[in-house]
């Protein structure tokens, strides 16, 4: 069985550079570190660290295993915090991985039926769908919301539904949303100044294909990864924007904002994603039910 203690010594040998300063920060004798480090390579079966200048760089056996490494210690530093919560039994906590491609209103909306839980911690992470699934699998995250279902990938184990499928809506600041462009919709956004998702968006494929149907070729002035940003900048005059009807119960919270025409052919959907873990996470399922009444 792998050695963790050399592994951790490996580590901070490659993460500060040298021997010495590893020692310095452990507080121990570089010769011991040294020994142990030369244990793991034995046990591997290949140098991970060469000498560079008056410090050590990493081999490319080395790299791959420092990438582990990190993975590793990095969730290490989770234990202590999540023993002494299930001890306490006072934390409840749910680890929200947020793709970029979905509404961020959107999911405050379908989190919302957790909200209310009682010492509830909740912790988002906003990334590409590619680097939060790898982090659900490594158990870092209990679920993740994206505007698509979970890839099939045997071996990460990933189970996937859908929680939301809401019409689109189109909202702007008042100076832009007047009578005239609320009576001609959606024609009128051949006028006015448009502000839309990025292309890595699943929702965006759908509007430029709408478009195209429309025979419409809007003035773009601004694409976004975070609605709720977007939302802002629509706010301030920017130009008029979608949403769906679920995320569209926060554009309240944005003061300025109109509502200009709806689009009930056109959809947003929010799969949540969760491992074989989350499954069991009394939060994911509360999430999940709620979104199927």
């Amino acid at each position: 069985m792998l050695n963790y203690r050399h592994l951790y010594y490996f580590w901070m040998v490659a993460k500060e550079g040298s021997f010495a300063r590893a020692a310095d920060r452990l507080e121990m004798a570089v010769q011991t570190i040294s020994a142990q480090v030369r244990d793991l390579e034995k046990s591997l079966g290949h140098q991970l660290l060469k000498p560079s200048g008056r410090g050590v760089a990493l081999t490319e056996a080395g790299q791959a295993a420092f990438t582990r490494a990190e993975e590793i210690f990095q969730l290490g530093q989770y234990i202590e915090e999540e023993v002494r919560e299930a001890a306490t039994a006072r934390v409840a906590r749910l680890s929200v991985g947020l793709s970029d491609g979905i509404s961020k209103l959107a999911a405050h909306a379908l989190l919302e039926p957790v909200l209310a839980t009682p010492h509830l911690r909740l912790v988002c992470h906003e990334g590409e769908s590619d680097e939060l699934l790898s982090e659900l699998a490594l158990h870092q995250l209990d679920v993740v919301l994206a505007g698509q279902a979970a890839p099939r990938i045997p071996q990460q184990r990933l189970t996937s539904e859908r929680i939301a499928r809401s019409p689109l809506q189109w909202y702007g600041p008042a100076s832009l949303v007047k009578k005239a462009a609320r009576d001609r919709f959606p024609q009128s956004l051949q006028d006015l100044p448009v502000l839309l998702p990025t292309h890595h968006a699943p929702l965006r494929a759908t509007l430029d294909a709408w478009f195209q149907d429309l025979g419409l070729q809007p003035r773009v002035v601004g694409e976004f990864e975070d609605s709720a940003l977007l939302a802002v900048f629509a706010a301030r005059g920017l130009g008029v924007f979608p949403v769906s009807r679920l995320g569209a119960q926060d554009v309240g919270l944005v003061r300025g904002l109109r509502l200009l025409g709806d689009c009930p052919a056109l959809f947003e959907e929010v799969h949540a994603i969760w491992s074989r873990r989350g499954q069991h996470h009394p939060l994911v399922r509360q999430m999940v039910e709620a979104s199927a009444r």
